[in-house]
């Protein structure tokens, strides 16, 4: 499953407020599909959060946003208004 999609299946497969703990038992198996990377399941993601319930489909998704592994993001460290790390940036004045 892709990630965006997932903010579409809390809100039809929960009433709110959930606890974390629920979110991983009934749905925690989901494999979210990476791009750059390693597959994860919700309850994985979810595992490093702390929080104990969501009050909201939104809140619960950007928990999720918030935990997963660097294989859901795009390049590390990119700047498209600078140098690259290990770059100079020339500087005119």
């Amino acid at each position: 499953m892709r990630l965006p999609e997932t903010r579409d299946l809390f809100a039809r497969e929960f009433t709110f407020p959930v606890a974390c703990e629920t979110v991983r038992e009934e749905i925690g198996d989901r494999e979210l599909d990476a791009p750059n990377g390693d597959s994860e399941t919700i309850g994985t993601v979810l595992g490093r959060c702390q929080d104990e319930e969501f009050r909201s489909a939104d809140e619960l998704y950007d928990a999720l946003l918030t935990f997963v592994g660097d294989g859901y993001i795009g390049r590390k460290y990119y700047d498209d208004r600078g140098a690259q790390p290990g770059e100079e940036e020339e500087v005119s004045f």
